[in-house]
């Protein structure tokens, strides 16, 4: 990995890979020590797997038809697209080549009007009231 820090001394290529060397070694022994002393979690936890399988099959609970998932529906049944114009062939008229046709708009649902209201004006006051 390169450094931020640009240091005019020599790098000793000998000497990091000793240190690589050193922290492979202590990943393989630890690798090899993990099973003799961790090893009993893994049991335990096939134990733990297969006690929650008996339950849920003793329980036999169902959810309730409201909190049931419903299946997925595929996208294509509620998004539909159609083809695009063709691309402009100046770099001036590729921005916004889209949005000039209606059917290609980003807004769909009008003309977004927020900021265009005035407080004073919904109070009735005279413009130049506060300053």
């Amino acid at each position: 990995m390169a450094d931020s820090k640009q240091t005019s001394e020599p790098v000793n290529f000998v000497h990091q890979d000793e240190i690589w060397k050193a922290h492979l070694k202590v990943e393989k022994v630890s690798a090899e020590v993990w099973p003799k002393k961790w090893g009993f979690l893994t049991e335990v936890y096939k134990e733990y797997e297969r006690e929650s399988v008996k339950l849920k099959r003793a329980a036999g609970v169902e959810l309730p038809h409201h909190l049931a998932p419903t299946p997925a529906t595929p996208p294509q049944k509620h998004i539909q697209v159609g083809p695009s114009p063709p691309v402009p062939q100046t770099t001036q008229a590729l921005i916004g080549w889209r949005s000039a046709h209606s059917h290609l708009q980003l807004e769909k649902y009008g003309t977004v009007h927020y900021g265009r209201r005035s407080f004073m004006k919904e109070l009735g006051w005279p413009l130049g009231a506060c300053s």
